[in-house]
C-alpha cells in the first residue's frame, strides 16, 4: 500500500464516494475517509467550501493540502499516479480508448441511473412513486446497457484487463441489480457484474447497504 497520502471527504453511502474508494483500494492507495454529507458533517461550511466551492462530495485532499474534486478528475489523477499500464496506459491513444468508455459510463450510465431511477425508487416513499417516469428512466438506462452487452462476452469493458472504465461503469451495477425494479436480461452484463462481485475491493466499498438513503425526500 502507498503510505496514507490522502483524505477522502464523503459518506460511504455516496455512489461517487464508493467509486473513488473502490479505485483507491484496487490501486493500493491507502486513504482516510471522513463522513461528510447527508446526516454527517455539513458541506456548506466555509471550511468545506475551501476544499470544493461547489459543496459536493467526494473531495480528495493530498497531504500537502491540495484538494481535488469531481469524481472523474480525481480518478484520472489516481490512475495516472498509481495505475498500472493495463489500468491506465501511458500511450495517449490507448488511454483515450479507455477514457471514452469511462466518460460514457459517467454520463450515460451513472447519471442515467442515480437520479432518474435510484432516487425515484429508493429515496422516494412508495406512495409517491411515479411509475411511468421510473419505467421510462429504466428503458433509457437499459438502452445504454444494450450498448455494453456485446462488449462483455468475456473480460472487462475495454478488453481483457480491469481499467478505469470499469470503475465508472461497474459501481452502478450493484444498486441496479439490488433494488426492486423490473429488469431486462443482459447475460453478458450479468456475467460481468458477477465477476466484479468477486473482487474484494468491490465487496468492501460498493456492495454496501443503503438503508440510510431510503425515503428521505
Amino acid at each position: 500500500m502507498v503510505a496514507n497520502p490522502f483524505t477522502v471527504y464523503g459518506r460511504a453511502s455516496s455512489s461517487n464516494v464508493q467509486a473513488l474508494m473502490w479505485a483507491c483500494a484496487e490501486l493500493g492507495v491507502d486513504v482516510d475517509r471522513l463522513d461528510y454529507g447527508e446526516n454527517f458533517a455539513a458541506l456548506d461550511t466555509p471550511e468545506f467550501r475551501t476544499l470544493n466551492p461547489h459543496g459536493k462530495i467526494p473531495v480528495l485532499q493530498r497531504a500537502d493540502g491540495v484538494a481535488l474534486f469531481e469524481t472523474p478528475a480525481i480518478l484520472r489523477y489516481l490512475a495516472a499516479s498509481y495505475g498500472p499500464e493495463n489500468f491506465w496506459p501511458t500511450d495517449p491513444a490507448k488511454r483515450a480508448k479507455i477514457d471514452m468508455w469511462a466518460e460514457w459510463a459517467k454520463h450515460d450510465i451513472a447519471e442515467a441511473f442515480t437520479g432518474p431511477i435510484f432516487w425515484r425508487v429508493v429515496r422516494t416513499p412508495d406512495v409517491r412513486h411515479d411509475h411511468a417516469a421510473i419505467q421510462t428512466a429504466i428503458d433509457t438506462f437499459e438502452s445504454q446497457l444494450a450498448i455494453a452487452e456485446p462488449r462483455l462476452p468475456t473480460g472487462y469493458l475495454c478488453g481483457d484487463h480491469f481499467t478505469l472504465a470499469d470503475v465508472q461503469f461497474g459501481h452502478v451495477l450493484y444498486r441496479y441489480y439490488d433494488i426492486n425494479i423490473p429488469r431486462k436480461s443482459f447475460p453478458n452484463v450479468e456475467r460481468y457484474y458477477e465477476t466484479l462481485t468477486q473482487r474484494p475491493a468491490y465487496q468492501t466499498h460498493v456492495m454496501r447497504p443503503y438503508d440510510e438513503l431510503k425515503d428521505t425526500i
